[in-house]
């Protein structure tokens, strides 16, 4: 395990030097972070996925390090992933100073998509494709991993003024709404074939639960790229199903008697509810706080009248999943228990950082600053490398470290954009409690 002693003593020193030097008001005291999460983003983050990922034999990105940073041999390339760094990159080339670098870096993720993941057939993206691209190994498409090339599609083209791109955008979201929206009972269908008919019975998605069910986790993603699509188009349909897709996940996949969510459902949004599935993660309910709040603020409508839900939302997670030890938050737990997965993963932590932010915003409540806090002391004693960059995949309540640094699943999106939420609230939207933010 790659770590580096003194490196972490010096940060966590400098974090709790910070905190009582900091001033009672915790809007200042969390802004006096701003320069600590700036250097993370750029050294702990950037640093390790650029250039170290660019594929340029093949295009597109190699992400297969473990967690010693070593490289994995022959990698697929997988659409989720592939969108997600093209979204990472289109973002940071935005900001900072190495926005032409970052840049090019969209850029040659893009033409991957564009030349190697594109259907040209058919339209939309195929699942995966080996290392070079050249061969298919899944042309299904999935409705998880169209939202984020969707997501992806539109960022680029709000990054680079690329119209050929909010073109193509525009017409992804196009054969998702012809093809795998339910006009009977809302939201969308979970994978069809590979010219977008419907597979047969029986045909799970690649991204789990059951067979022709519905998933809160496809939607909570779906809505945060339409959010980004409707940003770059002022699509009338595409705000149509934003809203939509809101109430869903706001309503539709909320357990009212627990305040948290679950996952999977019957196609008319019935929960399915077995010993399996009758357990809450508490990093999607996190993330699904600010998710939807950020598709409010595209579409100009308030959050206030969440706050409520929001509120017992987030409290189900902190009472059941919160380390209140060491800070962070553990993965899952079955209803109304403490949690039995007691592993840190980092995605979680990452949308607990963006989740108790915007919860101080809308609030005022100091509670979440703090929680903000003490879930950032947590990853940068423990979650991230600090030696070798990036953030291990899973903390073991031993100590010991799960995962891969990079794989199919795992890319710079959730820590990557974590940070860059945090840096973009933490700057000026603060100020901003309930009304559209300014800045995005």
């Amino acid at each position: 395990m790659l770590r580096h002693p003194v490196l972490i003593a010096v940060v966590l020193a400098a974090g709790t030097s910070l905190l009582a030097q900091a001033p009672s008001d915790p809007v200042a005291r969390l802004r006096a972070r701003i320069p600590e999460f700036e250097r993370h983003l750029e050294q702990g983050i950037v640093d390790f996925w650029y250039p170290r990922t660019i594929d340029r034999e093949h295009g597109g990105y190699l992400l297969a390090f473990d967690k010693d940073n070593a490289r994995l041999p022959n990698a697929s390339k997988q659409i989720v992933t592939q969108a997600r760094m093209v979204w990472l990159f289109s973002r940071l080339s935005e900001r900072g100073a190495r926005r032409g670098a970052m840049r090019e870096a969209a850029t040659h993720g893009y033409r991957f998509l564009m030349d190697r993941m594109w259907d040209p057939r058919h339209g939309g993206f195929v699942w995966q494709v080996d290392q070079t691209g050249e061969r298919v190994l899944s042309a299904r498409k999935v409705t998880y991993g169209q939202s984020f090339g969707l997501y992806a599609l539109s960022a680029y083209a709000r990054a680079t003024g690329d119209a050929t791109a909010l073109d193509r955008a525009a017409q992804l979201f196009a054969l998702l709404d012809a093809h795998a929206y339910d006009t009977t009972h809302g939201g969308y269908v979970e994978v069809r074939e590979p010219d977008w008919s419907a597979v047969p019975d029986g045909t799970p998605s690649p991204i789990g639960g059951p067979p022709g069910a519905k998933l809160m986790n496809t939607h909570l993603h779906l809505m945060e790229a339409v959010a980004e699509y409707y940003r770059a188009s002022h699509d009338a349909r595409a705000r149509e199903r934003l809203h939509e897709l809101v109430a869903i996940e706001s309503n539709s996949v909320v357990r009212k008697d627990l305040s948290a969510c679950t996952d999977p459902y019957r196609e008319d949004w019935t929960p399915i509810l077995n010993d399996e599935t009758s357990i809450v993660s508490y990093g999607h309910d996190l993330e699904n706080i600010w998710l939807i709040v950020d598709a409010n603020d595209a579409l100009a409508v308030s959050s206030a009248p969440y706050r409520d839900l929001f509120g017992h939302m987030f409290d189900y997670s902190f009472r059941y999943g919160w380390d209140e030890a060491n800070g962070g938050f553990f993965y899952r737990g079955p209803f109304r228990m403490a949690a039995t997965e007691r592993q840190k993963v980092w995605w979680v932590q990452a949308e607990a950082l963006v989740s108790a932010l915007t919860m101080f915003r809308l609030t005022r409540d100091a509670r979440y600053a703090d929680i903000f806090e003490r879930t950032w002391q947590w990853i940068v004693s423990r979650q991230a490398d600090q030696s070798g960059g990036e953030w291990f995949a899973e903390v073991l309540p031993d100590g010991s470290i799960r995962g891969a640094k990079a794989d199919q699943w795992k890319a710079g999106y959730h820590n990557g954009r974590a940070l860059l939420e945090s840096i973009r609230l933490l700057t000026g939207g603060l100020l901003v409690r309930v009304q559209p933010d300014p800045l995005r």
